[in-house]
């Protein structure tokens, strides 16, 4: 009986238009785009450990720009407190030893005596 069931199905897939010779090569065109998809997603440009390593490389620009940000940030500050200290400088220059800079002109007003017309 298994001969038969064999034969019958055999005869079945005939009918169809299918052979045993086009079913091997349905299983090894499939087979084949099997090992061709998974070798592109191991290995060339586009592949897991690729897209691994530049994951690594944007998590360490990441910080690299967070310790640039961070030393801006401070030399920032450093220069903000230069130049509230220059100014500071300045205005006790100006006030109490009469500092002139460069681009300015003085104008010294003299007030004349009450008694004296």
């Amino acid at each position: 009986m298994s001969n038969s069931y064999a034969f019958a199905e055999s005869d079945r897939c005939r009918q169809r238009g299918i052979s045993h010779h086009g079913s091997v090569l349905v299983l090894l065109l499939v087979a084949l785009m099997f090992v061709v998809l998974q070798a592109s997603l191991w290995g060339g440009e586009g592949s897991l450990p690729a897209a691994w390593r530049l994951e690594r490389v944007i998590e360490n620009q990441k910080q690299d720009n967070q310790r640039l940000a961070d030393r801006n940030r401070a030399l920032d500050a450093e220069v903000k407190n230069l130049k509230q200290g220059l100014d500071a400088l300045e205005e006790r220059a100006r006030s109490e030893l009469g500092m002139i800079a460069p681009h300015e002109t003085f104008f010294q007003l003299v007030e004349r005596p009450t008694g004296r017309p």
